[in-house]
């Protein structure tokens, strides 16, 4: 795989739940943040977020829908648990 790897922080005693949706984003549950490649963190503030996989949303890390009329259906972003 190429492209981004993101890290999700679990919150505390809990594990995140990591689902890619087929075509669309990547939904990431029970996190506190996300870390991406360079070590910038990203503050979770929902309980369920979709991570942006098409590599094209505005608001990157998170999904914005642009996937919908890009029609990328590649991977270019792989989200895992972090401890």
């Amino acid at each position: 795989m190429t492209g981004r790897v993101l890290r999700a922080v679990p919150r505390p005693g809990d594990d995140v739940s990591v689902s890619p949706c087929a075509g669309g984003p990547t939904l990431v549950r029970r996190a506190v943040a996300l870390v991406d490649d360079s070590g910038v963190e990203h503050p979770v503030e929902r309980p369920v977020v979709a991570v942006c996989t098409c590599e094209r949303s505005q608001r990157l890390p998170w999904c914005d829908s642009t996937h919908k009329v890009a029609r990328n259906t590649g991977s270019g972003v792989e989200v895992v648990p972090g401890t």
